[in-house]
Order: C-alpha cells, then structure tokens, then sequence
C-alpha cells in the first residue's frame, strides 16, 4: 500500500477530529495501524522509517510498566449541561472583531442560542462562530490569534 506523508497527516487529523483512539487501514495484505494518546506508535514508526511500507515496521505495544509503580484510574464526573462549541472548519480564532474591539465573550458570561461568540478566518474570510445554546461560558479553550482545525473545541458552555 502506497501511502504519502499528506495522507498519513490527514489519517492522524481524522483520528482528533472523529475523536478516534485506533485506526487500522488494510489493503492489499499490508496494515497501517495508528493509536491516538500516550500509546501512539504507529505513525512515529511509519515516519522514522522513510516510508517504507508498513509491512516492513514493526509496531510493539507499549513497553509494560516494570518499575513497580501503578497505573491510577481517575473518575470523571460527567455533567450533561456541559457542551463545547466548535470549529467548524480550519482558520485563525480571533475573539473579537477587531484588534481594538472587546471579546464577543468572556468566561461567565451569560450567552443565547445564536449569539456570536468569535470569528475564524478562513481563506481571507471572517466566519462568525455562534452558540448553538443558551448558557454560560464556563471556559474558553483557544488562546486569540491561534490556529485551530476543523472540530478542535473553542470554548465549553453549561446550558441553562
């Protein structure tokens, strides 16, 4: 299987975007196998390698925890009126209109379903994000000025 490294980034921007920890492609009787997380060793073996096909590579687990410690479980409460807002494609994040301009939000404020809360600029374009709810801004996630990718998380709004 011919694969180029444009194809290998798109595989790994669809593992964050689809929030996929595991990927595995198969053709031709040759396996590409990529993890997202602490144990992703797929796409580092397939690069380090020269493109050499995957067949080639071998991918090992994770080497076992041999110093005596544990692996500590952490429980996460789940609150259901916690939602992210989006983006919905690739651009720069901006929090206001203008570089002079207030923010369209802050944390604590009180937001409606419509209300805009930044601008991505694609393609020379300023594209107004709005709340898909009615809610508070508990946290803004991108820092002004920053790239984001389609589906990366802007800001977590609790609904009211």
């Amino acid at each position: 299987m011919d694969i180029d490294l444009k194809q290998l980034r798109e595989l790994m921007r669809s593992l964050k975007q689809f929030d996929i920890t595991e990927l595995v492609v198969e053709k031709d009787g040759e396996r590409i196998k990529l993890r997202r997380g602490d144990h992703s060793v797929g796409a580092a073996n397939m690069i380090q390698g020269s493109m050499m096909p995957m067949s080639m590579h071998s991918i090992a687990p994770p080497p076992a925890n041999d110093i005596g410690t544990s692996t500590k479980e952490i429980a996460i409460e789940v609150d259901p009126n916690l939602v992210f807002v989006t983006s919905p494609f690739v651009g720069t994040f901006y929090r206001a209109a203008s570089p002079d301009a207030p923010p369209f939000v802050n944390v604590g404020s009180t937001v409606r379903s419509g209300q805009v809360l930044c601008i991505v600029e694609a393609m020379k374009l300023m594209n107004e994000i709005e709340s898909e709810v009615g809610g508070t801004i508990v946290e803004v996630l991108v820092e002004n000025g920053k790239p984001v990718e389609y589906g990366d998380k802007l800001f977590r709004v609790r609904k009211s």
